[in-house]
């Protein structure tokens, strides 16, 4: 009985409670953000690898951002592409696009190379397959006028799916944002959106080869030299739709980056973290949800007279509907129960499998397209 109150309750705090008090402090500790016009220098860094596909609309769309252009210079870091990365590339040169071309090393190696080549006072890190909003580099660039600011990330727009599966994932994504601007409020959020965010090129340093989350590792830096890792909701960057077993892969590599990040800032656990109810209850707490779940479901067969069948029942009733939602035309209405549980099922078999990084190499958990 005490267990299974124990993991009910647990479960409640993490997916509930939590999200209410950081609602309150949000609203009641926030720290304004002091915001100005003035530009800064900036250079963009982007790490591809084979990302022809993508690389000319990318460019396109960086080029056309609303910024002074004898302010702007972009690094194309090329991860020993083998498609035709370079050329396109290296044929925008007189557009101010630099290419740094270096030997397959993986992304982290690739973004080193150009922070080190890097002259801007602000540094734009994005990725090659989102098309940024004209104005989201004005947007960050304003936050930087606050000298307590040292990362300004910014938001990932996800297109409208036309499954319902695409759909749970988008709106998966929306709750994300929403944590992340409360956490913004108060103080600081843990790391940046990959594809969009700019950061102090004082403060970048080099990060670990082996390194999963580079958008967690490389500005969590900045926030242990005291300064403020926000998030600027009008910046913003476009995507399309994922599949649940491309974000399955995507949470298994982001869920396992979070072991590796306590490696390598230790901190976090410590005093030193200013932010440690919120790291926590926020980011370790994901990685024990799952483990509550199995608690919780293994406690119930204790639980006394009808207790245990209600339990058992609810719990059935949410894998059941997880397991058949595969085979649940669109059209039913049911898919909407269907959807979101095989959703959230999904993200606890990720998280479950995040726990792999303890036994093997960090990048066998890199399984997306590369670095692109």
């Amino acid at each position: 009985m005490l267990a299974f109150l124990f993991c009910a309750a647990a479960i409640l705090y993490i997916l509930a409670i939590y999200p209410l008090m950081l609602a309150w402090l949000a609203r009641h500790h926030a720290r304004p953000i002091t915001k100005s016009a003035d530009l800064k220098t900036v250079t963009v860094v982007m790490a591809v690898s084979n990302g022809e596909r993508f690389l000319e609309g990318k460019l396109a769309s960086i080029l056309a951002l609303d910024y002074p252009r004898h302010l702007l210079d972009v690094l194309v870091v090329s991860d020993g592409s083998t498609d035709g990365t370079d050329s396109i590339a290296a044929a925008h040169a007189k557009d101010g696009v630099t290419l740094v071309r270096i030997p397959r090393a993986g992304k982290a190696a690739a973004l080193n190379a150009g922070i080190a080549r890097a002259s801007g006072e602000i540094l734009l890190f994005t990725d090659v397959r989102q098309h940024l909003d004209p104005a989201c580099l004005r947007r960050l660039v304003e936050c930087f006028a606050d000298p307590a600011v040292g990362v300004a990330s910014g938001e990932l727009v996800i297109r409208r799916g036309e499954k319902q599966e695409e759909e749970d994932i988008g709106l998966y994504r929306r709750y994300e944002n929403w944590l992340r601007q409360r956490l913004s409020r108060i103080d600081s959020i843990f790391g940046a959106t990959g594809c969009l965010y700019a950061m102090r090129r004082a403060l970048a340093k080099p990060i670990p080869q082996e390194t999963l989350l580079d958008d967690v590792v490389l500005p969590m830096a900045a926030f242990f030299r005291g300064y403020r890792l926000i998030f600027e909701q009008t910046a913003r960057a476009a995507d399309y739709p994922t599949t649940l077993d491309t974000e399955f892969r995507r949470k298994v590599r982001t869920l396992a980056g979070n072991y590796q990040l306590i490696r390598f800032y230790p901190g976090l656990l410590g005093p030193s973290n200013r932010m440690w109810l919120h790291f926590v209850s926020y980011k370790l707490a994901r990685l024990l949800l799952p483990y509550l779940l199995v608690g919780l479901l293994i406690s119930s067969l204790w639980l006394p007279g009808m207790s245990a069948w209600l339990a058992l029942g609810a719990q059935g009733l949410l894998y059941a509907l997880a397991a058949v939602d595969r085979f649940i035309p669109q059209s039913l209405r049911l898919k909407r129960i269907s959807s979101p549980a095989r959703t959230f099922v999904v993200l606890m078999l990720a998280a479950a499998c995040a726990g792999a990084i303890l036994f093997v190499p960090a990048r066998t958990l890199w399984k997306e397209n590369k670095i692109a």
